[in-house]
């Protein structure tokens, strides 16, 4: 059977476990048709590059599937059908990819850093610039300028 790689985005004002219960619905659907889904990921709520359908952010879900064509098809309808569904994409594949994505990847070394501290950011500006002058200080000057 032929593999794909499916990444579909879901309505914005969905709950975290509403979306990864659609990713489940979606593949109960592909295993009616005859198919198995063998990775399921919630990459989360991310800002869309533009508008689509007026939302600004989106559920990201990916899902790897073994499926034959006839499934796929069968699945692409149903997301043009589903109200919750703002766009997908199916992509065929040689293989499909062990381990997690490149996106939970960045996500996983990002967490790896920790919090972010103040101190970390360096000195201040304000420090660097030496002694502040009063407005009135640079108001006299372009006085004495302009006799």
């Amino acid at each position: 059977m032929p593999f794909y790689e499916h990444t579909l985005i879901a309505r914005p004002d969905l709950s975290g476990q509403q979306a990864q219960t659609l990713a489940e619905t979606f593949g109960q659907l592909i295993a009616e048709q005859g198919g198995s889904v063998t990775k399921t990921e919630y990459w989360g709520l991310r800002n869309l590059t533009y508008r689509v359908r007026k939302n600004r952010k989106g559920h990201y879900l990916h899902l790897n599937i073994e499926a034959p064509a006839a499934a796929v098809t069968e699945l692409e309808r149903n997301e043009r059908i589903h109200e919750d569904v703002i766009r997908y994409l199916t992509v065929k594949v040689d293989e499909l990819e062990e381990g997690p994505s490149v996106v939970m990847q960045a996500k996983a070394s990002r967490d790896d850093r920790g919090p972010r501290r103040d101190d970390d950011r360096g000195p201040r500006r304000d420090d660097d610039r030496g002694p502040r002058r009063e407005r009135s200080d640079r108001n006299d000057r372009f006085r004495e300028d302009d006799r």
